[in-house]
């Protein structure tokens, strides 16, 4: 399987710019014969999309059990056994260091000496939404000491997360301030295939980075109500999905998870079926989206299978659902849905529930308007049918913090679906909804998740993080590998 990474860029980069040249991410933005501040944000953005759309779609399907491998195919089992090996990420850790990173430093020196304080910000943004996202998989990673090549800082320390989250947040902070105080046009704007240099949506999508990130110190000696308060009684959260839509139906030019497992395996669509887990929650609540996340098998049914019990079956994925994910299907960093259900959590968390109700049922209906609008939900599906009195996912105050977390993140993970899969991975790991269960003891109706039936783990054991890639390890002495998976990422601190 060849990759597309500099292939779909160099394509992106064409929609924007008269150029013919190609650019490759991995080099060095400091060097090349033409580049400009524009061109490597489009870089970044692709590179960003890359490895979200493709890569963290993939293994977030597999651990937030929205799919499992397919009977007659094997290409992803050791991700469905939960036995990746050292060298698993490889690929994206280059591509997001030496592209997505590279880059937008780059964006950020040239917007800086020329007083552009609209793309210093979008670059700084950006910026952090990487780091925040390398620790959340890896936990320490090269931080501070990160792509200082030109000081000939070749194998940089680790940075704890900790350390990583609190100096990401000042950042944000100082450069939002920076614009604030002298508000310029983002030179990038033609360029920024996000939101095109819209700086309003860009300050939403800082504060939504941001409560996504104190969200995520809930269970830590580091949770800060009044900070989370703060953002709340501002208020200027996402009104439009931050997302890379840039694609075309030919080759090389699609949605990246659409490329590979449907166009540049050869066969084409064999690896990914659904996971019961998720199959049959939405089938036992009635719950239209079923038909959206998924399509129907070649006898025209919604079948899935338990996790991981691939090897148990011998026809081909086509009988069986498999994601419904589309040549123009956009990349999804942060959707207006996710941005309602931190605000849920937050209410919940920090003030005592009021009004986490009516963010609940924005978020689920926000969920279904993403789902008519790039994957085929019937305009009629309603989800106050569902959140309405009565409805299987009416948001009842149950008068208990955890129990209505637990109604919001199980709801949170039904929503994300091929939206935004590694998010929703995430946010099990760190609240531990749905709960994984013994198999046989579980009810999908409800939101629960199994360990996979060929896990080499043990128990009701999952993965909480990723091995360090191999490449880095083996050329920087400053790197340890870890002796497991199972390890805990800093804020992974719910009891179990």
């Amino acid at each position: 399987m060849k990759s597309i990474y500099k292939v779909i860029l160099i394509a992106t980069i064409g929609l924007f710019v008269s150029c013919d040249e190609d650019l490759d991410i991995n080099r060095n933005p400091n060097t090349p014969n033409e580049i400009n501040a524009g061109l490597a944000l489009t870089s970044a953005e692709a590179s960003l999309a890359m490895v979200v759309g493709d890569e963290l779609t993939n293994l977030g399907g597999f651990y937030a059990q929205y799919h499992t491998q397919s009977p007659s195919a094997s290409q992803y089992e050791s991700i469905d056994q939960y036995n990746l090996n050292t060298g698993y990420a490889n690929r994206f850790w280059t591509e997001l260091y030496s592209g997505c990173l590279n880059d937008l430093k780059y964006v950020k020196e040239e917007s800086d000496a020329a007083g552009d304080t609209a793309s210093a910000l979008i670059s700084e943004l950006l910026r952090a939404y990487t780091y925040q996202l390398l620790v959340d998989l890896f936990d320490d990673i090269p931080y501070t000491e990160a792509l200082q090549q030109e000081s000939g800082n070749i194998t940089p320390a680790l940075t704890s997360g900790e350390e990583v989250y609190a100096d990401l947040l000042d950042r944000i902070d100082a450069a939002v301030a920076a614009y604030n105080t002298n508000p310029t046009e983002a030179e990038v704007a033609s360029q920024d295939v996000i939101y095109g240099g819209n700086m309003d949506r860009w300050i939403e999508f800082a504060n939504t980075l941001k409560l996504k990130m104190y969200l995520r110190m809930a269970y830590t000696s580091m949770a800060d109500p009044g900070a989370v308060n703060a953002l709340m009684a501002e208020g200027n959260f996402l009104t439009e999905d931050a997302a890379f839509a840039s694609f075309a139906d030919t080759d090389d030019k699609r949605n990246p998870f659409y490329e590979v497992q449907f166009d540049q395996t050869g066969l084409g669509d064999v690896n990914h079926i659904a996971s019961n887990t998720l199959l049959l929650f939405y089938e036992g609540n009635a719950d239209p989206r079923l038909s959206a996340v998924y399509r129907a098998s070649s006898a025209g049914t919604y079948l899935g299978i338990e996790q991981g019990t691939g090897n148990d079956f011998n026809d081909t994925a086509q009988a069986y659902a498999r994601p419904n994910v589309g040549p123009f299907t956009p990349v999804f960093f942060m959707s207006v849905t996710e941005s309602y259900f931190l605000q849920a959590e937050a209410l919940v968390r920090y003030s005592g529930g009021t009004g986490a109700k009516e963010m609940y049922d924005m978020a689920v209906e926000a969920s279904f308007d993403t789902y008519k609008e790039y994957f085929g939900l019937s305009n009629d599906a309603d989800p106050s049918a569902l959140t309405g009195a009565g409805g299987t996912y009416e948001y009842m105050d149950a008068g208990n913090i955890e129990a209505n977390i637990r109604q919001i993140m199980v709801q949170k993970w039904a929503s994300l679906p091929y939206i935004n899969n590694i998010e929703s991975y995430i946010e099990t790991t760190r609240t531990k909804f749905p709960e994984v269960v013994e198999e046989g003891t579980q009810d999908y109706t409800e939101g629960n998740r199994i360990p996979s039936s060929i896990s080499v783990l043990g128990g009701t054991t999952v993965p909480s993080i990723l091995f360090y890639p191999d490449d880095e390890v083996n050329r920087n002495p400053n790197i340890t590998q870890r002796a497991t998976i199972t390890e805990n990422v800093w804020w992974d601190q719910k009891p179990e």
